[in-house]
């Protein structure tokens, strides 16, 4: 598990999609502090289907800045 501190540009020669699997998500509150958690499962070919492979998490700062990227990323979705 990984809390996001910050975001970080890289290139990479690899470009393929990933296979789909679900992600679970909750938020919760620890000492004032709000986190979302993600939580990928994995996919059914797995030897433990629907097991967490990753989470991650996100503070109010992450959060912002990742909303940034989706944005700037997805210029459409402000339409």
């Amino acid at each position: 598990m990984a809390l996001i501190e910050k975001f970080q540009s890289v290139s990479s020669d690899t470009q393929r999609v990933h296979g789909p699997v679900t992600c679970g998500y909750r938020t919760f509150t620890v000492e004032g502090r709000r986190i979302l958690q993600l939580d990928t499962y994995g996919s059914t070919e797995r030897l433990i289907p629907d097991k967490i492979s990753q989470s991650i998490q996100l503070d109010a700062e992450s959060a912002r800045e990742l909303l940034k990227l989706i944005t700037d990323s997805f210029p459409d979705l402000d339409q």
